[in-house]
Parts: C-alpha cells; sequence; structure tokens
C-alpha cells in the first residue's frame, strides 16, 4: 500500500484499531513523552493528541513504533522492486531487447519514479502562511527534563549544495527552537546537509534550508536512510511511495515543497554563525551536552489548514528509530553489493546508537580479502563513523548479534584479525572519544574455519576484583567490579591475571551491572555505547613490523566512565502524573 500523506496512513492505522486518540488535555512539556515512552515499550498503538497546552494543532507520535506498523505503513513492494532491480542488473548491462522484454513490468515501475510539478491549488500544504512570529503556536515537545528547550524531533531538512541545485539532500537534524523566528539547526558535518553548509560558508552565502513537517510516512523514512551518497532522497522517495513525489513552487519563493506536507519551515542559515545548542536526550539513551551549532532564521511558515504536528521521542532503545531501521536496511542491504563488491549483506545495530557496532558478511576468495573490504566499508558515507566492524565471510543472520559474535570468536585470531585504529572521527553524539567527532576504531576478523571451542558456562574459580558473572554467549564473558571510579585500572589488572590463568574466554566485557547479559538488546546499548576501542580494549601484547599483535582475552571496559553524559531517566513527579492520569488519556 502507499500512502500520499499522513492522512490516509492515519486512516488506516484508525481502521486497524492501532492508533490511540488521546483528547485529555496534556502538556507538550514532558508528559506526552512519557505517555509515548510507556505505550511504545509495550508495543502499543500510535498515539494523536488533540488537546495540547498551548497550541491548537494536535500532535501524533508512535507513528512507526512496531514492525507492524512500519509493514502497514510501506508494504513489501518496495522491498520487492529493489531485489528485483539488483538482480536484473546482469542482464540489463548491456541492454538487449530481449532483456528489457523480459523485465518489462519493472521498468514500468521504474518510470514512476521521479518528481511531479503540481499547482498551488492542489497543495494543501500551502493552505495558511504564517510570517509573523512563523514559529508561534507550534506544540514542540520537550522529552527530557535537562534538554535545553523544547525541540523539533521529527523535522525533514532539504538543502541544495551551492550552485548545484539537482544535488540536494534531505536529512533529519533535531531544532531546538530559541523563540518565534529561530531555531538551532544540528546539521552534523559529516551528513549531506552538512556539506551544504560547509560549501555556503566558504562562498560566505547563506544557505537556504526548508524543513518538512509530516507528508508521505516514505518521506520521513527517506530523510533517515542511510542512502549513498549520490542518491537523492527525494527520488528514494518516490520509489518508496511507487510513484511520483508531488511538489509545488513555494509562492513566497524558495524551494520547491512536497503538496502533502502537513507544515513547511523555510528559512536560512547564515555562515559562521553559531549559538549553543542543548543538551537533548537523544538516541543513544543518554544526554548530548551543549555545543555550538549553526542558527535557522525562519522566514515563513506554510501549513495546512488542518495541520496535524508529527513528532518521535528518543531515548534508551528501543524505540521508533529502532522499527525506522530495521525496514531501511532491508531495504536499502541489496544495494550494498553493487557499492561494495565484497560485501554479501551488512548491518548496523540500532541499540547501539547505529554508528556504534556494524557488521558484514564479507568474501574471503583470496588470503585477507575481508580486511580490504573493511577499508571499503569504513569509506562508505555515515558507515565512515562505524566504531566498531565485525566481518565474518560465514553465512550468518547479522540481525542475531549473539550468533554473529559467537562465529566471530570461534574464527578470531588476535594476532591478525584484530585492528585498532586511532585519531579517527566519531559520530557527533557518541561522547566516549576523547572530544567531540574523535574517537577511533576497531575491526575484528572471524574468517575460515573454527580454530577454537568456545566455553558456554563459567566454571573457573573467583577472579580478583570480580563480583558477578554472567556468559552473554558462548565466548563473551560478562563480569562486573568496582566502579571506574573506584578502581580505574581494574580492566589492564583483569586481561593480565585471565591471561596468566589460561582463560578460556576470547571476550570478557567490564560492566557496572551483569544482568545486561540477559537480553541481546541490553548488552549492545550497554556495551558499545560505553568504551572507545583506543582506550578500553585490554590484552596482553607484542609489538613487531608496526602491527600490534594481541593476546587473548580481550578485555573490554564498559563500564561508565568520568566525563560520560548522563543516562536518561524520566522525571518522577512526572511519572506521578502520568500514573495518576493514565485513565484520562485511555479511559476505554
Amino acid at each position: 500500500m502507499s500512502f500520499s500523506s499522513l492522512r490516509p496512513f492515519l486512516d488506516v492505522l484508525r481502521k486497524e484499531k492501532d492508533l490511540a486518540i488521546v483528547e485529555a488535555p496534556v502538556d507538550p512539556y514532558l508528559e506526552i513523552a512519557e505517555i509515548h515512552r510507556r505505550v511504545i515499550q509495550e508495543e502499543g498503538p500510535a498515539l494523536l493528541f488533540t488537546n495540547v497546552k498551548g497550541s491548537s494543532f494536535p500532535v501524533v507520535t508512535n507513528m512507526f513504533g512496531t514492525s507492524r506498523r512500519v509493514d502497514l505503513a510501506f508494504g513489501p513492494r518496495p522491498e520487492q522492486l529493489m531485489n528485483r532491480l539488483v538482480g536484473a542488473l546482469d542482464k540489463l548491462l548491456p541492454p538487449t531487447p530481449a532483456a528489457l522484454w523480459q523485465e518489462k513490468d519493472m521498468l514500468f515501475d521504474l518510470m514512476k519514479i521521479g518528481l511531479r510539478k503540481t499547482s498551488r491549488d492542489a497543495a494543501p500544504v500551502l493552505g495558511v502562511s504564517r510570517t509573523e512570529q512563523p514559529l508561534k503556536g507550534l506544540p514542540a515537545l520537550t522529552s527530557w527534563q535537562e534538554d535545553g528547550g523544547p525541540f523539533i524531533t521529527l523535522p525533514l531538512v532539504y538543502t541544495e549544495q551551492p550552485g548545484h541545485p539537482k544535488k540536494h539532500n534531505l536529512g533529519m537534524y533535531r531544532m531546538q527552537i530559541f523563540d518565534e523566528k529561530t531555531t538551532g539547526m544540528h546539521i552534523q558535518i559529516h551528513r549531506g546537509g552538512g556539506f551544504h553548509y560547509s560549501e555556503a560558508e566558504k562562498r560566505n552565502e547563506p544557505l537556504p534550508v526548508t524543513v518538512f513537517l509530516g507528508g508521505p510516512p516514505a518521506l520521513i523514512a527517506s530523510a533517515i536512510a542511510p542512502a549513498p551518497e549520490n542518491l537523492p532522497e527525494l527520488l528514494l522517495t518516490s520509489l518508496i511511495m511507487g510513484s511520483k513525489l508531488p511538489m509545488a513552487e513555494d509562492p513566497l519563493g524558495g524551494h520547491r515543497i512536497p503538496a502533502e506536507a502537513e507544515f513547511v519551515i523555510s528559512g536560512r542559515l547564515l555562515p559562521f554563525e553559531r549559538r549553543p545548542e542543548g543538551p537533548f536526550g537523544d538516541h543513544y539513551g543518554y544526554y548530548s551536552l551543549q555545543h555550538d551549532f549553526p542558527v535557522l532564521h525562519v522566514d515563513h511558515v506554510w501549513h495546512r489548514k488542518d495541520a496535524i504536528y508529527p513528532a518521535t521521542i528518543v531515548g534508551k532503545p528501543r524505540q521508533e528509530d529502532y522499527y525506522l531501521g530495521e525496514f531501511l536496511q532491508r531495504l536499502l542491504s541489496p544495494a550494498f553489493p553493487m557499492v561494495m563488491p565484497g560485501v554479501r549483506s551488512l548491518w548496523t545495530y540500532a541499540d547501539t546508537g547505529f554508528h556504534a557496532l556494524s557488521s558484514a558478511v564479507v568474501r574471503e576468495s583470496y588470503s585477507r580479502e575481508a580486511m580490504g573490504t573493511a577499508f571499503s566499508i569504513l569509506g562508505q558515507g555515515q558507515l565512515s563513523l562505524t566504531k566498531v566492524l565485525m566481518l565474518t565471510d560465514r553465512d550468518v543472520d547479522l540481525e542475531n548479534f549473539r550468533l554473529l559474535l559467537s562465529t566471530v570468536l570461534e574464527r578470531f585470531d588476535p594476532q591478525k584479525d584484530l585492528y585498532i585504529f586511532d585519531n579517527t572521527s566519531h559520530d557527533t553524539l557518541d561522547y566516549t572519544g576523547p572530544r567531540l567527532n574523535h574517537g577511533s576504531k576497531a575491526v575484528m576478523l572471524g574468517i575460515g574455519e573454527p580454530i577454537r571451542k568456545l566455553p558456554s558456562e563459567y566454571t573457573g574459580g573467583l577472579i580478583p576484583g570480580i563480583d558477578r558473572l554472567k556468559p552473554f554467549c558462548p565466548g563473551c564473558l560478562v563480569v562486573q567490579g568496582a566502579s571506574y571510579a573506584g578502581d580505574p585500572q581494574l580492566a589492564e589488572r583483569l586481561s593480565v591475571q585471565l591471561a596468566e590463568s589460561g582463560c578460556e574466554w576470547p571476550l570478557v566485557v567490564l560492566a557496572d551491572d551483569a544482568d545486561m547479559a540477559e537480553g541481546e538488546s541490553s548488552f549492545l546499548w550497554t556495551t558499545f555505547t560505553r568504551f572507545n576501542p583506543a582506550q578500553d580494549i585490554y590484552a596482553v601484547s607484542e609489538q613487531g613490523r608496526h602491527h600490534i599483535r594481541y593476546g587473548l582475552p580481550l578485555v573490554i571496559d564498559a563500564r561508565m566512565k568520568p566525563g560520560y553524559p548522563d543516562e536518561l531517566f524520566p522525571r518522577e513527579d512526572i511519572v506521578q502524573l502520568v500514573d495518576k492520569r493514565w485513565k484520562e488519556y485511555f479511559p476505554a
């Protein structure tokens, strides 16, 4: 099923009894977010709040908060088309009349992809224009008590490369509302919009920016898709929709805008202007701290006469980005071998914030080909921010991380299969490195036949400094001891002690709470958001020929460190308020 806007999608959710309408008055400051978090934790319905304090606009959240709703939003057709397209390339290059005829149905579908110009009368988003105090009354949410202010959390930020308007980018960069005419723009340097702003600054020119809120569900998905650098997101939107995306000219000047959006915010980023933005409770599950970011000066806002404000809540996994990320990876994964021929499948893990951990099944047709493929992966767009990359040539389901990790550990020789690179780029939201946007990377290879049998139960004796321990999967043991503040050298001592005692576990993770080993999601989140490879991986080692040869076990120090941002917890009085009012929200 293809949806031209949010409206028919919400109608379907209503018919499917997968949309809860909350008519009780609610506050966009913390209250809506707490309701949302409880509902998504229970895999509950999408939420439409019709009585929002301080605003005349209803707010919809949790539209994509289950796999079922994502399937309803996009259906199987986009994945089927992508798989068929990739599979047909060998037949169509070079094209022959017979091959073209054989794939005529697919080629007909591809002819539907593109943009379609529509008139002002046929563009509902142009129903109302606001030029004086254009952001006034917008029901932007404050999700966490330490947030720097209300944020637009589902903005689809459109920019064009200065001097090359056909090279556009659609990204999602949070926007802190400063006042009724200005917002922050968390436009990160390694994203398409960041490249465009950097180019505008080189030319000492303002960068025009248009922000879409709502529109077809495919437009929202495309904004966060890890698409190849040269794939325009608006065309990806059209591919997911299965029809041309209707676009209208802005009567007040500026970029073309999606005719079916709910709101459109038009403005400019001035060159070399920065303002403190944040803190903000982000999808890593911590507060990203206050930093200087560009400022959007809003010129005007268009919106539907009956506009619905779309929003999302981010925080500890799993949130809406998890389910959208699953869909987008399935959609785009067939294209990865086209860009990186050595890659058979690739996955990034939403539970780690995506960039903290990636894995791939790769080809090993000659010795060490996998290492070349690792460099290729780390050179691709957003994948260049990967902190830990695990590779195997075995045909495993990468979404099953326990299975993947055991498969790698069975084959992993740390003397030649572990590489740690310091002084590399980090995701802006990852604070485990020494400073913003800086950190390190680790590559682990698990290639060929097994070289060891992995333990599944711990049968050794007491480990000095360790209070509790639990296996996570065959080969990986989680241990708990003193906090980092109480014993910073514990991980280093542990690596030496375990090596000298002949420990049979190749990987040991030192955590603040060993119970995190009980669930895959908790293990991924706790481990990979709390260590920087160059600083927090310990092993006995020796150096030669400009290479470090590591011994076993590897010890990862995944304890909270001084200087890390605070973990996200709701404010207790808001928890009590929502407890008290729950039957008001959902009287049925």
